[in-house]
């Protein structure tokens, strides 16, 4: 409950004390001189009624100063329960007031967490259980007779694997990016054998997309670790080529400008809404809500590739591609600075 507070107007909390400190002591000498003069009683009488009068100011002046340190403590023991969402008023201007304005931007960032928390959980649920159901459907067909292990089934069954174990990578590489716990090998590296390699591996696992790959300069070196931007590299060619129609071009460029080093991811698919630019990095977030889980990836290699461009203090972003498409642009530092 928040009561009045008698002297909130007052901008700090010593301030609050001294008044407190000086209407008590004024009172308790007032009340002592009124009780033993005026009223004519015991001075060890008139100690007690001064005393009492004292504290009853005391309680009057501090009753609002000490509110929001029990609204606090009470919200703490709810917050600790799990109810996010307890809030206190914040009605001064002195530093519990501050306090009480920054315990409620505490709740609001463990209100946060726990959504995403909640939202991990469910979302990671779901990646792991479709592909968990297509392979013990498959294996409860074979089991029982009605299907047979040729080499189609496996397949599929190895896909499903395969996929499974993806997710698996990726949430362990998100982890550690966000935990801060993957150092960088950072030194200087040629570009174009990187993206050469992204597209050849991109070229194996499909045939139905052309892969481009163009540098400029043909020597071009940036200060990185090359693993990490490789995996950058590959997660946007693999969504390039996901979303592209089948014999379109997916085009991988490097080029240098400005003391940094700019690579250049572009489909020719149905590209990114303007409103879904940022959104598209967070973790389990498809831009395209349409499409099937057999057809999108978990939603996982935008967000990881932007904590790696982070990391080497980069920029990550997506542009519209004329006439359709999405061209996807990583700005990195050539130099270490």
């Amino acid at each position: 409950m928040n009561r009045a507070n008698p002297l909130g107007a007052l901008p700090t909390l010593k301030l609050r004390l001294a008044v407190i400190i000086v209407a008590a002591v004024g009172v308790t000498v007032a009340s002592f001189y009124a009780a033993l003069k005026l009223l004519n009683v015991w001075p060890a009488f008139a100690g007690v009624v001064a005393g009492g009068v004292a504290l009853a100011v005391v309680w009057v002046l501090s009753r609002g100063t000490l509110e929001p340190l029990r609204a606090m403590a009470s919200a703490s023991e709810a917050i600790a329960r799990g109810e996010f969402e307890t809030r206190v008023v914040a009605n001064s201007r002195d530093e519990i007031g501050r306090l009480a304005e920054s315990f409620n931007s505490m709740a609001e960032e463990l209100a946060q967490t726990d959504r995403v928390r909640r939202d991990l959980v469910a979302n990671v649920s779901h990646e792991l259980r479709t592909p968990l159901t297509a392979l013990q459907a498959k294996l409860e067909n074979i089991a029982d007779g009605i299907e047979i292990a040729d080499a189609e089934t496996v397949a599929t069954m190895l896909a499903q694997t395969e996929r499974l174990g993806r997710l698996v990578r990726q949430l362990l590489d998100l982890s550690r990016l966000e935990a801060g716990t993957v150092p960088l090998d950072r030194r200087e590296f040629e570009v174009q054998p990187m993206l050469e390699l992204a597209a050849r591996e991109s070229r194996l696992a499909q045939s139905s997309n052309a892969i481009e790959v163009s540098v400029e300069p043909s020597d071009l070196t940036i200060d990185g670790d090359p693993e990490r931007l490789h995996q950058v590299v590959a997660n946007l060619v693999e969504n390039a080529v996901r979303y592209s129609p089948a014999g379109g071009t997916v085009e991988i460029a490097a080029r240098h400008a400005d003391a940094a080093v700019t690579i250049t991811v572009i489909d020719s698919g149905p590209g990114i809404a303007i409103e879904e630019t940022q959104r598209v990095f967070e973790r389990f977030y498809r831009s395209d809500a349409a499409r099937s889980t057999q057809q999108g990836g978990a939603g996982l290699g935008l967000a990881i590739a932007r904590w790696i461009v982070d990391l080497h203090g980069g920029e990550i972003r997506p542009e519209a591609s004329e006439p359709h498409g999405c061209r996807m642009v990583v700005t990195l530092p050539s130099k270490v600075g």
